[in-house]
């Protein structure tokens, strides 16, 4: 009996990091189709779950028990390195890069420095400050 048990615990605990790895993935290929311009709306918890046809509070809960964190932390983190990504380019307006990831300019600018302490206009200027002060740095012996 107690082998059984220990078995039907290891199938949970497999069935949980399962999850949480098809949410990772099933993310990145959505932030991938979004910057490729397949699609032109963000995904919410609910349509990722969809997607894996589990309920969202049992997807949710599991992703918190297996990592600790809310899946939302995922989504911000990945969107956030996103936008950084595309600001350090400096190929494409603020205003694009939210457009790109389905955000209202205004709203886009408050949600970037909610997480970065910076604006993206103030990101983008340190990191091009930064990298031309790399540039024309020399090295003296």
């Amino acid at each position: 009996m107690e082998l059984q048990q220990e078995q039907a615990v290891k199938k949970i605990h497999a069935r949980q990091y399962e999850i949480t790895d098809a949410f990772l993935k099933v993310l990145d290929e959505h932030l991938a189709d979004l910057l490729k311009g397949r699609v032109d709306e963000m995904y919410e918890l609910r349509d990722i779950a969809k997607v894996l046809h589990i309920h969202p509070t049992h997807m949710t809960d599991t992703i918190k028990h297996v990592t600790g964190f809310h899946p939302c932390v995922f989504f911000q983190d990945k969107i956030i390195a996103i936008a950084k990504s595309l600001l350090e380019k400096n190929n494409m307006s603020i205003n694009a890069i939210a457009t790109t990831l389905t955000y209202d300019p205004s709203n886009f600018t408050k949600f970037f420095k909610r997480f970065t302490q910076q604006t993206p206009k103030q990101y983008r200027e340190a990191f091009l400050t930064a990298r031309h002060y790399l540039k024309t740095e020399t090295i003296t012996i």
